[in-house]
């Protein structure tokens, strides 16, 4: 098994300069911006790249122009911008051909296979999730009803850090990062599924297990949303198992997809027993309520996985 990935390794860098050639731009297309000359085979310009990294690509930028320069991470190529004006004219008149986003394993796995709002291409799916996020989750309206549950957190946010000044020792050492924390994920939650976790050591065995395993969703999210995945750039090195990260983004989701789908199921029975209309934070509908609302419109649009993806796209996880 090993020689077979080897032969097949040897064969690439063969079929590499062949693949360039006949592959190469053809004459009378529009011109390339300037490129870093002699990349690399797979590596294209990678192994240029060093720390800080903001240094490298302006010094890469300083030497070609200082304008817009080409380079190639592997099998993507990548375009690098270090001027104003350049950069100004990408997000204005050509904010279009600029509104996709990379195709990244993050997006595959966390994304729901680039259909959520964060990952979705530019396109008519991607213009309705904005419409619903706009219009039905984010309004203006919608932000004012639940002010109350921002207050509401503020205040008790405040009163245990009021209740720790006045303990019998008179000095306390106090975490805020993790106050800050748990204040917006308890907002975060009692808009969309109308659950609090953090209630400063209060609450039942399984809100306090479902408190832990939320947290530990957030921080793997952010962590793995900000790695560098050596497969979204080598993709040979995933055919021969090099593989890990992907394999870490699969168990995550399915982590997330778990919890999630639980939140829908409780706020689904909540909605059957209760009256129409009266499910919710203070007599107000959540995230969650409106999603399901629209999927008895349209069932077969809004899935469970849309549901779970524009939750998550709101909660960051």
């Amino acid at each position: 098994m090993e020689i077979s990935y080897l032969l097949y390794f040897i064969l690439f860098l063969l079929s590499y300069p062949l693949a360039k050639y006949f592959l190469k731009p053809k004459t009378g297309s529009l011109p390339l911006p300037p490129s870093p000359a002699f990349p690399l085979p797979i590596l294209g310009h990678l192994h240029l790249l060093r720390k800080p990294l903001h240094r490298t690509l302006a010094a890469l930028s300083a030497k070609h122009g200082g304008g817009a320069t080409l380079l190639r991470f592997g099998s993507r190529r990548v375009l690098h911008v270090s001027s104003p004006s350049l950069a100004e004219e990408c997000f204005t008149k050509n904010d279009v051909a600029f509104a996709n986003r990379p195709g990244l394993l993050a997006g595959k796995h966390l994304g729901y296979n680039f259909t959520t709002l964060v990952w979705a291409p530019y396109g008519h799916h991607w213009r309705n999730l904005r419409r619903v996020a706009t219009i039905e989750i984010l309004s203006t309206t919608r932000i004012h009803m639940l002010q109350q549950i921002r207050v509401d957190e503020t205040r008790a946010t405040l009163l245990r850090l009021f209740e720790k000044s006045t303990s019998a020792s008179g000095v306390a050492v106090v975490d805020m990062k993790s106050m800050f924390f748990e204040l917006t994920m308890n907002v975060m939650m009692r808009m969309i599924a109308g659950k609090r976790y953090y209630t400063g050591g209060a609450g039942g065995e399984e809100e306090l297990e479902e408190a832990k395993m939320f947290k530990e969703i957030v921080e793997e999210t952010m962590e793995l949303s900000g790695a560098t995945n050596v497969g979204d750039f080598v993709p040979v090195l995933r055919w021969v198992g090099l593989n890990k990260g992907e394999k870490r983004l699969a168990a995550l989701q399915g982590k997330r997809d778990g919890f999630m789908q639980k939140l829908i199921e409780e706020r689904r029975r909540r909605s059957v027993t209760a009256a129409r209309g009266g499910s919710g934070e203070g007599g107000h509908k959540t995230m969650t309520d409106v999603l399901l609302g629209l999927q008895e419109t349209e069932p077969k649009y809004y899935t469970d996985d849309i549901i779970r993806g524009l939750m998550l796209s709101h909660n960051m996880i």
